[in-house]
């Protein structure tokens, strides 16, 4: 499972704290919309999620950081699955300036794959992965 997905981002002025480096959050932000996009690669963009009642929701994170960004500087956040279960699975992300190998941050979500009973706004209840997700990361399907 060593597939890395890229999203590129630069650090806007909101993203910053009153010194001008990079607030935290960003980061967090930043993994979010890495998820989001790594499903929409793989076959689950956010229009079939919501059609198909399907959430991601997040049930652990954390972030190591590193060195710090400034307003302006373009990023790029590698992402990869690092551990799948029957219905969770784990992504790590690493933060870079772009251009260079030396990492800003590191960060981690556990997931799980979940579909709402009756629609959203009524209980998750967790699903196995599909298989063509397993496929896209790069694990055979389940048997």
């Amino acid at each position: 499972m060593s597939r890395i997905f890229r999203l590129s981002r630069t650090v806007a002025w909101g993203d910053c704290d009153p010194a001008g480096i990079i607030f935290y959050p960003t980061y967090y932000r930043w993994m979010d919309a890495a998820i989001g996009e790594l499903l929409a690669q793989c076959g689950w963009p956010a229009q079939r999620m919501r059609a198909e009642h399907m959430a991601v929701p997040l049930v652990d994170s954390g972030c190591a950081f590193m060195r710090s960004p400034t307003f302006g500087d373009d990023c790029e956040v590698r992402s990869s699955v690092t551990r799948l279960g029957r219905s969770s699975f784990t992504l790590q992300y690493e933060f870079f300036l772009q251009g260079q190998e030396q990492p800003l941050a590191r960060g981690h979500e556990a997931r799980v794959w979940c579909r709402y009973e009756a629609g959203p706004g009524t209980p998750l209840r967790s699903q196995p992965l599909p298989d063509e997700l397993r496929a896209a990361w790069g694990e055979m399907p389940a048997a």
